[in-house]
C-alpha cells in the first residue's frame, strides 16, 4: 500500500472517529517488516493537534509469530494496562474493516528513548538509571496485578510447556550445542511446575520495548507476545545478559540490581520467588539462544542474505556463555 494510499485512508478514518478532527500531517514510517508497521503522524484539531502512532499489519499478512496475540488483543491490553496505572500509551482507535487500513490501532505518541545504548550511558539519564531497577519492579507489580477477568482471551503456557516448545524448536534445526543441551536437561530437572499464581505476562518485557525520559520509565510497548502463566518469567526475562548491553554486573537491563527490582515488586504488592526468577533466568537465556540460531538458519536459507540476521545468528556464542555461567559458576 503506497504511502499516498495509507496517507488517504488514515485521514478518512481520523476524521470519522476522533472529534474535530480536519485531517492529518507528517506521515512517516518509523519501521516496516513482513507483518507490521509502525507509522507516525501528527492529528489536526482546531483545540490543539495530537501525535499519534499507527501500529497496522497490512491486510493480507498474518503475524510474525504463531505466539503472537494478535493487534487488536495488543490494544485492549495496553487499554487495561493504562486504566490501571502502568504506563502505557492511550488507545485512540481500534481499526476496523471500514478503515482500509488492515489490523491494527491508533495510540497516542509517547516521547522518550528506547535505544539502551543511549538509557545507559547518556548523561540525560542519569538521574533516572539509578532508580530503573526498582520502578521496573513497580511496573511489573502492577502489569501482574491486572484483573484476569478482565484481559481478553490469551494463550496460557506453563513451563513445562515452554521447556517442550525450546526443544522442538532447537531439535529442528540438526545443529548440535552441548551447552543448548546441558541447558535443556537442568530446565527439566528444575522445572517448577504450574504456578500458584496465573497473571498477565508481557512475555518480551526488556529494553526496546520501554520508553525511557529523564524521570523514568513512561511507557511500556509491543504486547504481542502476551499471555497467561508465570509472573516471575518477566522478571527473569529481564535479567537475562543480553539485555544489560555490557553492564554485566547490573541485572535488571544493565540499570541496578536483582535485589531493588525485587523490592520495587514487593513495595507494589507482588510476591517475588526467586528460585522462579532463576529459572526463567536460565529458560530466557536459552530461548534467546535459540531465537539466535533460528536467524542464522534464515540467514543461510533465505535468498535475502540480511547482514542483520547473520549478526543477531552469531550471538548464539554469547548465550551459551551466559548460560555456563547461570549453570556452572566459578566460585
Amino acid at each position: 500500500m503506497a504511502v499516498a494510499a495509507i496517507a488517504g485512508a488514515l485521514t478518512q478514518s481520523v476524521i470519522g472517529w476522533c472529534a474535530g478532527a480536519t485531517g492529518i500531517r507528517d506521515l512517516a514510517q518509523l519501521s516496516g517488516g513482513a507483518s507490521q508497521e509502525t507509522w507516525s503522524f501528527v492529528i489536526e484539531q482546531p483545540d490543539g493537534d495530537i501525535a499519534a502512532i499507527l501500529r497496522r499489519s497490512p491486510p493480507g499478512y498474518g503475524s510474525v509469530s504463531g505466539r503472537a496475540a494478535g493487534l487488536d488483543v495488543e490494544a485492549e491490553l495496553m487499554r487495561l494496562a493504562h486504566e490501571a496505572g502502568v504506563p502505557s500509551p492511550q488507545v485512540l482507535h481500534v481499526l476496523t474493516e471500514a478503515d482500509a487500513l488492515g489490523a491494527g490501532f491508533v495510540m497516542r505518541r509517547v516521547d522518550g528513548e528506547t535505544i539502551p545504548r543511549k538509557i545507559l550511558r547518556d548523561a540525560e539519564f542519569a538521574e533516572a538509571r539509578p532508580k530503573l531497577a526498582r520502578q521496573i519492579g513497580i511496573i511489573l507489580a502492577g502489569l501482574h496485578g491486572i484483573d484476569s477477568a478482565a484481559l481478553p482471551p490469551l494463550r496460557t503456557i506453563s513451563s513445562t510447556e515452554e521447556i517442550g516448545l525450546l526443544r522442538d524448536d532447537y531439535r529442528s534445526f540438526d545443529w548440535p550445542r552441548p551447552v543448548f543441551e546441558l541447558a535443556l536437561r537442568w530446565l527439566t530437572d528444575h522445572d517448577p511446575g504450574a504456578s500458584k499464581a496465573t497473571t498477565l505476562v508481557h512475555g518480551d518485557f526488556r529494553h526496546g520495548n520501554l520508553i525511557i525520559g529523564p524521570d523514568g520509565v513512561r511507557a511500556v510497548l509491543d504486547w504481542e507476545l502476551a499471555h497467561r502463566g508465570d509472573p516471575m518469567e518477566d522478571l527473569g526475562w529481564i535479567c537475562v545478559n543480553s539485555w544489560r548491553f555490557g553492564e554485566i554486573d547490573k541485572p535488571v537491563g544493565g540499570l541496578g540490581s536483582r535485589e531493588e527490582m525485587f523490592a520495587g515488586y514487593e513495595a507494589a504488592g507482588g510476591h517475588v520467588d526467586e528460585t522462579r526468577v532463576k529459572f526463567w533466568e536460565v529458560m530466557g537465556t536459552l530461548r534467546w539462544g535459540i531465537m539466535c540460531c533460528g536467524m542464522m538458519r534464515r540467514f543461510r536459507e533465505s535468498p535475502d542474505h540480511s547482514m542483520e540476521r547473520a549478526m543477531i545468528g552469531r550471538r548464539s556464542s554469547e548465550t551459551e556463555i551466559d548460560l555456563l555461567r547461570l549453570l556452572a559458576p566459578r566460585s
